[in-house]
């Protein structure tokens, strides 16, 4: 169960981050919705593994599962759930602005290839 679980989370966390890595916003916000999901498995693993034990400790209870990672796990879910609706405007917004979702600078914000060699002041001094 436990290789299942870390494997489960290693790969989550892979395809986040290649997701992560790419030039669309819409892969940036899937990888990070799959990274806080593998956050999310890692957070309530560390509340060890138990199969039908109360989450408190209870009277007459020999085995229960540690409260604390679950109380964690909840929080990260509303705090990505957020964050993930911020960054999902923030790409709904440069989509209507530039029409892609394209996340590099477009061609005709860049700097010319003269100005970043330094040629841009070597002029013949009309200013």
């Amino acid at each position: 169960m436990e290789l299942l679980l870390s494997s489960a989370i290693g790969m989550l966390t892979a395809a986040g981050v290649y997701l992560i890595l790419r030039r669309r916003s819409f892969a940036v916000v899937l990888g990070m919705t799959m990274l806080s999901y593998a956050i999310n498995l890692f957070l309530f693993s560390t509340g060890r593994l138990v199969v039908n034990a109360p989450p408190i400790l209870r009277d007459g209870a020999t085995a229960y599962t540690d409260p604390l990672p679950q109380a964690l796990v909840l929080t990260a879910i509303v705090i990505s759930f957020g964050m993930t609706a911020v960054v999902v405007m923030m790409a709904l917004g440069a989509f209507l602005e530039g029409g892609d979702d394209r996340v590099d600078m477009p061609r005709a914000d860049r700097l010319p290839a003269d100005s970043l060699s330094g040629n841009r002041m070597s002029g013949d001094g009309d200013a």
